[in-house]
């Protein structure tokens, strides 16, 4: 480790408390479709209180992930909209705003089917969600839950 580590920037420390108040959450609901209705309110409660740039991307992402895999379930992940299948996180929206980056990221976890031999892809850069990126995002989140 370096003599220069600073310990967790803020927006990583911010992160980590939005995911211990998820898991508060989620262990505080009851039934399992108050849950999913819960969770899927708090996906659009995020998306709501974002930068408008991310904000219109997120709701692009969204709208494509729902409807080409309806077996993801939205939810909270570390303060992003994630969406998960059987609990198990496969795909993440991070805003650029979320730690400060020139662009958003649409990340897939180790969930994802979407091996291609020895090395591939596992998160992407949104500077705009246009009709083609939405049918490569579509296209993308099907190899993943395959």
């Amino acid at each position: 480790m370096s003599d220069n580590y600073q310990g967790f920037t803020a927006e990583e420390r911010a992160a980590m408390k939005d995911h211990a108040q998820e898991q508060k959450k989620a262990a505080r609901r009851s039934s399992r479709a108050d849950k999913a209705a819960q969770d899927q309110r708090d996906v659009l409660a995020k998306i709501a209180e974002m930068q408008e740039s991310d904000r219109i991307m997120a709701e692009r992402v969204h709208a494509v992930i729902t409807a080409v895999a309806p077996d993801l379930t939205p939810k909270l992940w570390y303060g992003m909209p994630a969406y998960a299948l059987d609990g198990k996180i496969v795909c993440h929206f991070q805003s650029a705003a979320k730690f400060k980056s020139r662009y958003a990221t649409l990340g897939f976890s180790d969930q994802a089917n979407l091996d291609d031999g020895t090395m591939w892809a596992a998160a992407f850069a949104l500077t705009e969600v246009t009709a083609e990126v939405e049918a490569r995002i579509g296209a993308l989140v099907k190899q993943a839950v395959s």
